[in-house]
C-alpha cells in the first residue's frame, strides 16, 4: 500500500432523505480514514441537496483501503440522525492519482437513499517513491564521502 497525502474535495449531496419533518434538514458529514476523523461544517437548512465545498486532508500509511463517509443531520437538543453512509475504495485513486469530483451511492439499512459528490487526489510521499535526498549522479559516483 502507498503512503502519502489523500486530499478530499466534499462537494456536495442529493437526493437525501429528509430527516427533519417540519423543517429543512442540516447535513454534515463525517469522513474517516482509518483511523482518523474530520467534521465538515454545518449545511444549515440546506435539506436534501446540500453544498460543501470543502477540502480535507489525510495522512495515508500501510493498510488504508477506503474512506469512510457518514453523512449526519444536526439536531439542537437532540442527538444527530443518521442520513446516510458512503464507503469509497482508494484502491483506483492510488493507481490513478486522482479522481474528478464523483458521486457515490449513499445508503442507511442497505437501502439507497441519495448521492453524495466527492473529488479525490493522492500524492505520493516522497521518501515511498524511492527518494533519498541525493541525485542519481551521486549515488552513481561515490557511495560515501570522507568527512573534513
Amino acid at each position: 500500500m502507498p503512503r502519502g497525502t489523500l486530499e478530499v474535495l466534499l462537494v456536495s449531496a442529493k437526493g437525501l432523505e429528509n430527516s427533519d419533518f417540519l423543517c429543512n434538514m442540516d447535513p454534515y458529514v463525517i469522513l474517516t480514514c482509518r483511523t482518523q476523523d474530520q467534521k465538515s461544517s454545518v449545511a444549515e437548512g440546506k435539506g436534501s441537496d446540500p453544498e460543501w465545498n470543502e477540502t480535507f486532508v489525510f495522512t495515508i500509511s500501510d493498510g488504508v483501503a477506503n474512506l469512510d463517509i457518514k453523512i449526519l443531520d444536526s439536531d439542537t437538543g437532540s442527538s444527530d440522525d443518521l442520513v446516510g453512509e458512503a464507503s469509497i475504495p482508494l484502491e483506483p485513486l492510488f493507481l490513478e492519482g486522482s479522481i474528478p469530483p464523483t458521486s457515490y451511492n449513499v445508503v442507511k439499512d442497505s437501502e439507497y437513499c441519495g448521492e453524495i459528490r466527492v473529488g479525490l487526489t493522492f500524492t505520493l510521499d516522497a521518501e515511498a517513491s524511492g527518494y533519498r535526498g541525493y541525485s542519481a549522479e551521486e549515488e552513481t559516483y561515490g557511495g560515501w564521502k570522507e568527512s573534513s
